[in-house]
């Protein structure tokens, strides 16, 4: 018995607390672990929106951007080495992702007060308090380093742009209005944003990608430009799936625009993160 529990007790160290502790990235393991509980816990929090009377709608999912942006800012900061162990470990993936919502979700309860007694509606009130929280990051951010590499955001952001502009050219072009949903453009922005932070940083810059596929794909190819076609792979299927296999009554609609602002999170979290890294030559 004493066997099995030191052997459980080793698969637990090697591939959930080593990788926090030294945030040496991703195994297999762990990845589709972090996958199932994402998955149980998308179910779990749209119960407790429901009953925080909360409508999951596209104005919703437009407030919450402020809070990605503001979460993957504060990953930046222990990325700086400011923080010290054990609380540096609460900022590493995935315990800052339950640090963040928990966050996000004090902030949102706050935003509800302060939209009944403004007679606002909240969701202005929330992205504001998400923007001000993000504001707060970056001024950190620039108090511990200086901005070193001010092209790499440009190249992020404008190379991203083009590459979006041209599928949805194509596409509109094409006759196929998949990208004339805002929520579907937008999946397919971030994505691409995190792809062309993934390329500066892998290619140019000498950084490596943490994901195990991503990982795989760059290592098999010599380049993560191979991270374009991927995330197109990856996207355009699962954004028709979406929009095609999903019934129209109230509760598939709410479930498939909050999946949308998961997969928006997923990919919009780190490409700002590795854009802010590389940036301040972190």
């Amino acid at each position: 018995m004493a066997q099995i529990i030191n052997k459980i007790s080793q698969l637990i160290n090697e591939y959930y607390i080593d990788p926090i502790l030294h945030d040496s990235g991703y195994n297999i393991v762990n990845t589709v672990t972090w996958a199932v509980i994402l998955g149980i816990c998308i179910f779990g929090i749209v119960k407790l929106l429901r009953k925080m009377n909360v409508r999951i709608t596209d104005r919703l999912t437009a407030s919450v951007i402020p809070f990605i942006l503001a979460g993957s800012s504060l990953r930046v900061i222990e990325d700086t080495g400011a923080l010290e162990p054990p609380v540096s470990y609460l900022f590493i993936t995935p315990n800052i992702y339950f640090l963040v919502f928990f966050i996000t979700i004090i902030f949102l309860i706050i935003a509800k007060l302060v939209s009944k007694a403004a007679h606002k509606d909240f969701e202005t009130i929330f992205a504001l308090i998400g923007s001000a929280w993000f504001v707060v990051n970056i001024a950190y951010l620039l108090r511990l380093e200086d901005i070193v590499l001010p092209w790499v955001p440009v190249f992020v952001i404008s190379s991203a742009s083009i590459l979006l502009y041209m599928i949805y050219f194509i596409f509109n072009r094409a006759g196929i209005g998949i990208f004339r949903n805002k929520l579907n453009l937008s999946i397919l922005g971030v994505h691409l944003l995190d792809a062309s932070s993934t390329f500066a940083g892998v290619d140019f810059l000498g950084y490596y990608e943490k994901h195990v596929v991503p990982a795989f794909l760059i290592d098999l190819t010599g380049t993560a430009m191979v991270m374009y076609p991927l995330k197109l792979l990856i996207f355009l299927p699962v954004i028709y799936v979406l929009d095609s296999q999903f019934d129209e009554d109230e509760e598939s609609r709410t479930l498939k625009t909050f999946l949308k602002l998961v997969i928006i999170m997923l990919g919009l979290a780190p490409a700002c993160r590795n854009t802010i890294r590389m940036m301040l030559g972190v």
